[in-house]
């Protein structure tokens, strides 16, 4: 999913979300149990309890939690330096790396971004993560191949213990 604010939830599940919360405010004026409206809801008791100490000001969406940081005009700014590529910026290959481009937005826009940021920001634009076209020279397909059939069905199996009282739940109640 992209999300237009730079973050968080669209407006349309924003909007859900809030819908949901006024109706449990609705249900709090009827003084109906917390239980009842998390059941009804399907939401979470926890949260109906954290609604209803918050009072119905609270229940009101305040917009999406952070506003972008690039505006669409510096996001197009930012396109055309990544297509002039990494070798103009200085760099001694044609890798685009997440710290390579935090560093063009830091030239360029003054902005401090983390790797995470960075790729969130990429992510929402439509760009993708590159795979390397070509395999290696020395990669045997059919070894590849017998690994996956009779090896690697029996590396992910979890091991259990059948003795009794490996788990909390097989405890014996105390009398």
């Amino acid at each position: 999913m992209r999300y237009t604010q730079g973050g968080g939830l669209s407006a349309e599940r924003r909007a859900f979300r809030e819908r949901l919360r006024l109706q449990a405010a609705e249900r709090f004026a009827r003084d109906e149990s917390s239980t009842v409206i998390a059941r009804d809801l399907r939401i979470s008791l926890r949260s109906v309890q954290r609604w209803r100490r918050g009072g119905s000001g609270a229940l009101r969406s305040h917009g999406p939690a952070s506003l972008p940081r690039l505006g669409e005009q510096q996001l197009t700014a930012l396109e055309q330096e990544l297509l002039k590529g990494p070798i103009w910026h200085g760099w001694p290959d044609q890798r685009w790396t997440l710290s390579r481009i935090a560093t063009v937005i830091g030239r360029r826009f003054h902005l401090i971004y983390t790797l995470q940021g960075v790729r969130k920001l990429l992510i929402r634009n439509g760009y993708t993560c590159q795979v390397p076209a070509r395999r290696a020279l020395e990669r045997d397909q059919a070894a590849v191949t017998g690994w996956v059939k009779e090896t690697w069905p029996n590396v992910g199996k979890p091991r259990r213990r059948s003795a009794p009282g490996s788990s909390s739940k097989t405890r014996p109640a105390c009398r």
